[in-house]
C-alpha cells in the first residue's frame, strides 16, 4: 500500500511540473527531460509512472481540471449557507479562472484546449473534465429555478432546461477565460458579463 501512495503522489508531482512548463513555455517545449528536472525526479521515475509523453499529458491535464473541480467543491462547502442562485455566481467565477492568482492556470488550460483540438486523447479528457462541472452547474441551476436536482437523466422539461443553462454558462466562462488572458477584456470587464448573464437568467424566470 505505501508503493501505491507514494506512486500517486509522484504522478501528481510530475503532473504539476507538466503544468510549470507549459506556463512558461507552451505545450510544444514540454520534454520528458525537462520534466524530470522540474520535478527533481530522474527519467526513469516518469518513464515508470507514464508509458507515454500522450499519457502524461492526459493526466495532467486531468490534474487541472481535478484541480478546479476540487476549489470550487471546497469553496461551496465551507462557505456560509447561501443561495443556490449564489452558489451558481461563485462557481462561474472560479471556472472562469478571472482572479489574478488563476492567471497561470488559464494559460496552461488553454494551452491543452487548443491541443486538444487536433488531440483525440486529449480531447477525451476534456470532455470528462467538463462533463463533472456541467452535472455541479446543472443542480446549481435547477435549485436555484426551484426546480428538481440536477441529476443526470434529461426526462423532464426542467432538467433539459437547466442543462441547457448550464451549458451556456460553461462556454460562456470558457470566452471570458481567453478574452481576459489575450487582454481583450479585464478580470473586472469579464465578472461584470457573467453577472449579466447570471442576472439575466433569472429574469427570465
Amino acid at each position: 500500500m505505501p508503493k501505491q501512495v507514494d506512486h500517486e503522489r509522484r504522478r501528481r508531482l510530475i503532473a504539476d511540473a507538466v503544468c510549470a512548463l507549459v506556463d512558461e513555455h507552451g505545450l510544444g517545449a514540454v520534454t520528458l527531460r525537462d520534466v524530470a528536472t522540474r520535478a527533481e525526479v530522474s527519467m526513469g521515475a516518469v518513464q515508470r509512472c507514464f508509458r507515454t509523453k500522450e499519457e502524461m499529458l492526459g493526466f495532467a491535464l486531468a490534474h487541472v481540471g481535478e484541480r478546479v473541480t476540487e476549489r470550487v467543491r471546497v469553496r461551496l462547502a465551507a462557505g456560509p449557507a447561501q443561495s443556490a442562485a449564489s452558489e451558481l455566481g461563485l462557481v462561474a467565477g472560479e471556472v472562469a479562472l478571472l482572479r489574478e492568482e488563476h492567471r497561470a492556470e488559464a494559460r496552461i488550460w488553454l494551452a491543452f484546449v487548443a491541443a486538444a483540438a487536433v488531440d483525440p486523447g486529449l480531447a477525451q479528457t476534456l470532455r470528462s473534465s467538463y462533463a463533472a462541472l456541467e452535472e455541479l452547474v446543472v443542480r446549481l441551476v435547477a435549485e436555484a429555478s426551484g426546480g428538481e436536482g440536477g441529476g443526470g437523466g434529461e426526462g423532464g422539461g426542467g432538467v433539459l432546461e437547466a442543462r441547457t443553462e448550464a451549458r451556456t454558462l460553461l462556454a460562456l466562462a470558457d470566452g471570458l477565460t481567453a478574452h481576459v488572458l489575450i487582454g481583450h477584456r479585464t478580470a473586472a470587464e469579464a465578472e461584470e458579463v457573467l453577472h449579466a448573464h447570471l442576472a439575466g437568467l433569472w429574469e427570465r424566470r
